[in-house]
């Protein structure tokens, strides 16, 4: 894809601008010192990075308290969420606008994909928040050193081994018969650490779909998890980890079709298993490291209609891939990797090899720029080379202040999916989506924003955002003819507005805005992405820190859904979560949270219903003996 000079002058902004003053000297501050892996894949200080990135640790996570990933990732800037009646339903997470299977989910290494599905996508609505330690995320085009045109990455890590042995039990209870229990045991000494992660999940859940007016039933869901890793020192230099996850998910659902008179039937169940593994041998020096890595990922999904199966779909997902980075050469560091997958969906697959690199250069203390290529190799659809460009400055405003300035820009490649392309010649399509060749989309992303960070502890952030993909693929809702693809570009525009503040030693407040002007080819908003999004937080501490109360509104205004009938408006809404902690010695904490304290009434996708009010409580036992 060429470079427009727009683009290309808007990720070269900050260099342009940073020249002059290159000879200042470095720039102290701890907060943009923070060392983060997702940018680049290899840990580089936020101070380097020129591209969007937003850090979850235990304590935020904890704050927030939601057991559902996606409930908290929500919270942050530019990201939304829709799910299609509650826990266990299917969802889609969307960074900045684009479609939530252009989002990478990534936990302890495994790429937690679904190859079963019509896309290969990550399934957030099978992703609990218990015993995650940290989450990373990344928002653009990040196909470079991801591929597959990852439009955002969300990098997760679970608790770290203690070398100790340590034991932790959760129990919560609540609403809509909720129940979860999940347990974690690490240990580990000298040359070997381990992390066990058990979680069980059961709801009785709410009626998914407003057109359910026969039934009327509670549409539950039950999950149990079990997640592994452990690490082995085989040399000083060399390291052997192993993570491996296993997912089992049962969920009741409205809305499918009878599998003999193709009816809407509303009693629907969803039977989901995953079994995920990854081994990755690293050799760390003074030098550099080196790490290459085996992963396989099988899903296997049963529909059932009426008590009768209905679909099934089994997928497997086999990557090889080698990540290097070399960090003593003159002025620069320099990433680069190859990455080989074998993608399948029932009996159609694919393979895809791809090739990339990454200069990583230190102009000075405190000029950063990035520039990388990525050349991939598809069975079916040829080769193609994306890129990314990014950089960083960081300058004093006054004595106790500093800004950071970052752009970024770029490139990748989406083929059609061997679902996508086996549906539009199979027999349930018709024209027009059986006389349509499905291409590959290609998406072209910049951004350009500045950071102030305060001594105090006040972190402001502001961006400015260009998300364009070509040629989208999308379903056929009017006809259910097959896959079409769009013929121009469906484009994202918007501002994102971040900040924090502590008030004092026991307060402490955090905002954050998205304004995204979507559009289609034909001029109409993209469905399902609010023109605005707000998130708003106020966490209080005391008695000597060990009470915790926490308030959290998010509100979502000027979206649009499509439906078989035609084009509808979504209400606006805005729902207000409270939790709260108290630890009552260093081995037992209690908490309670109430989920949309105020009843709001909204619908994410039209048609289906939201949780009403909702009281949860639970406790957290932690032993170390």
């Amino acid at each position: 894809m060429p470079v427009s000079r727009t683009r290309l002058s808007l990720a070269l902004a900050v260099s342009c601008i940073a020249l002059p003053c290159a000879a200042q000297n470095a720039v102290s501050t701890t907060a943009f010192d923070e060392v983060v892996v997702t940018a680049s894949r290899i840990p580089q200080s936020l101070r380097s990075i020129g591209t969007s990135l937003t850090v979850l640790d235990s304590s935020d996570l904890q704050l927030r308290g939601n057991l559902a990933v996606q409930d908290i990732l929500r919270q942050t800037p530019a990201v939304s969420v829709t799910n299609s009646g509650g826990a266990g339903k299917v969802s889609a997470l969307r960074i900045r606008g684009e479609e939530g299977y252009r989002t990478l989910l990534i936990l302890d290494g495994i790429r937690l994909l679904d190859p079963s599905a019509p896309q290969t996508a990550p399934q957030f609505e099978h992703m609990l928040s218990s015993n995650l330690a940290r989450v990373e995320i990344l928002r653009g085009p990040q196909g470079l050193a991801y591929g597959a045109d990852a439009g955002g990455v969300v990098n997760m890590t679970t608790l770290p081994a203690s070398r100790a042995l340590n034991v932790t039990l959760d129990a919560q209870g609540g609403a809509y018969g909720t129940q979860h229990y999940s347990g974690t045991l690490t240990g580990g000494g000298p040359r070997a650490d381990f992390v066990l992660l058990l979680s069980d999940f059961a709801t009785d859940g709410f009626n998914a779909q407003a057109a359910d007016t026969a039934l009327r039933d509670a549409d539950g869901y039950a999950n149990t998890t079990l997640h592994g890793r452990a690490g082995f020192a085989l040399a000083d230099t060399l390291r052997l980890d192993v993570a491996h996850r296993q997912v089992r998910g049962d969920s009741a659902f409205d809305g499918c079709f009878h599998p003999s008179t193709f009816a809407v039937e509303h009693d629907c169940a969803d039977r989901f298993a995953l079994d995920a593994t990854r081994a990755a041998l690293t050799r760390d020096t003074a030098h550099g490291t080196h790490t290459l890595a085996y992963a396989t990922t099988q899903t296997e999904r049963r529909n059932v209609a009426a008590g009768l199966a209905a679909f099934s779909s089994e997928g497997a997902l086999e990557r090889w891939e080698y990540l290097g980075h070399v960090r003593d050469l003159p002025g620069f560091a320099l990433v680069f990797g190859a990455d080989h997958e074998d993608a399948r969906n029932n009996d159609a697959g694919r393979n895809n090899t791809g090739l990339f690199t990454e200069v990583l250069s230190e102009f000075s203390a405190n000029l950063h720029i990035s520039a990388g290529l990525r050349h991939d190799d598809n069975d079916d659809f040829g080769t193609n080379t994306s890129y990314r460009l990014s950089s960083a400055y960081l300058v004093d405003a006054g004595t106790t202040g500093t800004l950071k300035f970052k752009a970024s820009h770029g490139t990748g490649l989406r083929a059609p999916s061997p679902y996508e392309v086996a549906y539009n010649s199979g027999s349930f399509s018709y024209p027009p989506a059986s006389l349509t060749t499905l291409q590959q989309e290609s998406s072209e992303g910049s951004e350009a924003g500045v950071e102030y960070l305060h001594a105090t502890g006040l972190h402001l952030d502001a961006v400015y955002f260009t998300q364009d993909v070509n040629d989208f693929i999308y379903f056929d809702l009017a006809a259910f003819s097959g896959y079409l693809q769009q013929q121009g570009s469906s484009t994202s525009r918007g501002v994102e507005l971040a900040g924090s503040l502590p008030l004092s030693s026991a307060w402490h407040l955090q905002a954050n805005y998205t304004w995204n002007e979507t559009q289609q080819p034909n001029g109409l908003q993209r469905p399902r992405r609010p023109e605005h999004q707000y998130n708003l937080g106020a966490s209080w501490q005391g008695m000597q820190q060990r009470l915790t109360l926490n308030a959290f509104y998010r509100a979502a205004r000027a979206a649009v859904d499509d439906t078989s009938a035609g084009r509808v408006a979504l209400d606006d809404y805005g729902v207000l979560d409270l939790s709260g902690g108290y630890r009552v010695n260093e081995h037992l904490q209690l908490f309670a949270r109430v989920e949309n304290l105020l009843d709001t009434q909204y619908e994410e996708l039209s048609g289906y219903n939201t949780a009403a009010r909702a009281g949860y409580l639970g406790f957290r036992l932690n032993y170390r003996p």
